[in-house]
């Protein structure tokens, strides 16, 4: 399959832009907005997201399946079929109306949630499968990702930019974004080719999906997605409260997290070069060795050493680029081992377990990290024994390193490299004339 175009990879990847714009106001404005100016109150506001957050983790495989019918042809159909959901429960949730209550908040919470993973699966998918070239698969999901970044810095900088109080922001944020949304949908369905069927020779479910079980390279890959998206989700978890109270500048958090995601961007490119160079899974292993070693500094800092937190954001997020781009573009090649040995194209349902990996990721996260601060006597905003301020480093920045270096360890002498990569696509083009 030819090189997609430049035109061509802009239009795939522009609904990633308007889907991360907006999604993070859901999980980072959400809750204080309901919380506060709604008045729900943090108790009903956080039972509400819970109970839809748990719905969420259970649709996943199911869209997954559902959309691998037809071979893979569907995936425009099911973006499409999502779009309106969306859009939707996206108003309904920024624009609630003046009597809204925790029934409200958990029934558009939960929709929302359901139409952006109607979108986000098959459309991840679509990626996966348009093209056969490995190092053309780091090129689409670089684009994507670094399109994605693009949309959370807008949400991360927007309503600052707007200078709006929170009542008024996400209201403000909701319609230019749902319009890129609408404008990126149409662009990909009209302007990036379909992804080409994928041969099926399995009858029978059970047929279909036994590659799965059999398939090293997805569970060798998925461990270390688990280990390092975990790394990353306890420090997105306690940034705030990092910044704040463990270097004591609250002030800063805003330009530290820019910063951040400033380096995410510039590192695609960089991270694109070095797997074209040294092959994708050992770039994402030095980048997770790098990004480990970063993070070291930040286990000890404390109040006033901000310059320094200032460079581990930078070499972070680097990191951050590769985590983004490259594990994705894998994922793409695992799913080759499924279809060589018969199961079909089930692009769709990798990418879900993919995605379901990540969320348990940040549950499992929240779940671990304010417990134990709890446990250690931590209050936020508070004058801290330096022993609770030490157990907030090591939340933040140590348990990150030890599973940065454990998914490292897990990637260690994986068997999909460029060479099997192109076995595999042999031996699918002749069950695909079979």
């Amino acid at each position: 399959m030819p090189r997609l175009s430049r035109l061509r990879l802009t239009a795939y990847a522009l609904p990633a832009l308007a889907l991360a714009a907006l999604g993070i106001p859901v999980h980072v404005h959400m809750p204080t907005f309901y919380a506060e100016t709604v008045g729900l109150g943090l108790a009903a506001t956080g039972g509400a997201l819970l109970a839809s957050r748990l719905v969420d983790l259970m649709v996943d495989p199911i869209i997954g399946l559902a959309c691998d019918g037809g071979h893979g042809r569907r995936r425009r159909g099911w973006m499409l079929a999502g779009l309106p959901l969306l859009l939707v429960a996206g108003w309904r949730l920024f624009m609630p109306p003046a009597d809204a209550g925790a029934g409200h908040l958990v029934l558009w919470s939960a929709a929302f949630y359901l139409g952006l993973t109607l979108m986000l699966v098959p459309y991840q998918a679509w990626g996966a499968e348009l093209s056969s070239d490995y190092a053309e698969r780091t090129r689409i999901a670089s684009w994507r990702e670094g399109f994605s970044l693009v949309g959370v810095l807008l949400a991360v900088a927007g309503p600052a930019a707007l200078s709006l109080p929170q009542s008024q922001t996400l209201a403000a944020f909701f319609p230019p974004a749902a319009a890129i949304l609408m404008i990126g949908v149409a662009a990909a369905v009209f302007l990036v080719p379909e992804s080409p069927p994928a041969p099926v020779t399995a009858r029978g479910p059970v047929a279909s999906l036994s590659p799965l079980i059999r398939n090293r390279p997805f569970r060798r890959l998925v461990l270390a997605q688990a280990l390092n998206a975990t790394a990353n989700a306890l420090p997105a978890t306690l940034f705030l409260i990092y910044v704040g109270d463990g270097l004591g500048r609250p002030d800063l958090a805003g330009p530290l997290l820019l910063a951040y995601f400033f380096a995410a961007i510039a590192g695609i490119p960089l991270w694109l070069a070095v797997a074209a160079r040294m092959g994708k899974h050992p770039a994402w292993r030095l980048s997770l060795l790098l990004t480990a070693l970063a993070f070291v500094p930040a286990v000890f800092l404390g109040s006033g050493q901000w310059p320094v937190f200032a460079g581990v954001c930078l070499l972070t997020g680097l990191g951050l680029a590769a985590d983004l781009a490259l594990p994705a573009a894998i994922l793409a090649d695992v799913v080759d081992e499924h279809s060589a040995q018969g199961g079909g194209g089930r692009a769709g349902l990798y990418v879900a377990l993919w995605s379901l990996t990540g969320k348990l990721a940040l549950t499992v996260a929240v779940g671990c990290a304010f417990p134990l601060l709890a446990l250690v006597g931590f209050t936020p905003a508070s004058l801290n024994s330096p022993a609770s301020l030490l157990t907030l480093g090591m939340l933040y920045a140590g348990a990150p390193v030890v599973l940065k270096l454990a998914a490292v360890a897990a990637m260690g002498r994986f068997p999909l490299d460029q060479a099997r990569q192109q076995d595999l696509q042999r031996r699918i083009a002749i069950l695909s004339e079979a």
